[in-house]
């Protein structure tokens, strides 16, 4: 580890988020930090880039003093711009987040906190996505530990190439959250619908909501672990390859009967 690494910070709640700044705040004592993250809140958006439209890059002051870069995009595109264009070099360390609200489950692939994370594992950065699990204003300094002692772990050891860590903190203090449990993403989904609306100008809208289905109850599972008040680490990798299917599909005859060369699917 070099002795003043370059570490980027972002997120998905947008450049003006307590999340954001509490990040950059624990990370500052571990290297040079710079933030570049989106201008507004881009919750949700996955792992979305930007490809029709320009990025446009603004400065960004809090408490009267440089914060960082806002950018008119999406977690992902701000990985990218950063390390391609405004940053001096590679950095040693992306951190994203502290984002509001849960990224366990099949969240995660949704999230835009996490995707950043991804983006960094993707260019062979170590990288980590931290999250409080509460959409309420709470006391961010117990995540704030979390993350510095995680961000330097990572600049002293690295990760596996294509692998970001995934962390999701109960709200609450060290004498209230009862440790750390490494995890797997589990299969927790949200049981979803629309809640069909009218607007002043008598113009029907769809407004998505749902409620947090957990569907396992081992200990090693990222939501039980949150819900029984454990800090949950699940290591993530995005090879979607359904291995043990591949034998079978080969069986399948996909090119039908019809071909005249006598030749079938490739084995």
């Amino acid at each position: 580890m070099s002795e003043n690494p370059l570490i980027l910070v972002t997120n998905d709640d947008g450049i003006f988020a307590d999340g954001i700044l509490a990040l950059k705040e624990a990370l500052d004592p571990l290297g040079e930090v710079v933030v570049v993250a989106p201008d507004s809140e881009k919750s949700a958006v996955g792992h979305a880039i930007t490809i029709s439209d320009p990025l446009r890059v603004i400065e960004v002051e809090r408490n009267g003093q440089f914060f960082g870069y806002g950018v008119n995009g999406t977690p992902a595109d701000c990985v990218k711009l950063a390390v391609k264009a405004l940053l001096k070099q590679k950095p040693a360390l992306v951190a994203s987040g502290i984002n509001r609200g849960p990224n366990t489950g099949i969240n995660a692939i949704y999230s835009g906190t996490v995707s950043a994370a991804t983006e960094a594992a993707f260019m062979g950065i170590p990288s980590f996505a931290i999250s409080i699990t509460s959409f309420e204003k709470v006391d961010l300094s117990f995540a704030q530990k979390i993350a510095r002692n995680i961000g330097e772990k990572l600049l002293r050891e690295g990760l596996p190439p294509q692998t970001t860590l995934n962390i999701n903190i109960p709200p609450g203090d060290e004498n209230t959250i009862k440790g750390i449990r490494i995890t797997r993403q589990g299969k927790g989904v949200f049981d979803e619908f629309f809640d069909k609306r009218v607007d002043p100008n008598n113009r029907v809208y769809y407004w998505l909501t749902g409620k947090k289905m957990i569907l396992e109850s081992e200990n090693d599972v990222d939501d039980v672990a949150v819900r029984n008040n454990y800090v949950a680490i699940t290591p993530l990798q995005f090879d979607l390859t359904h291995y043990e299917l591949i034998d079978k599909l080969k069986t399948w005859n996909l090119e039908g009967d019809n071909r005249q060369d006598g030749k079938g699917t490739d084995t």
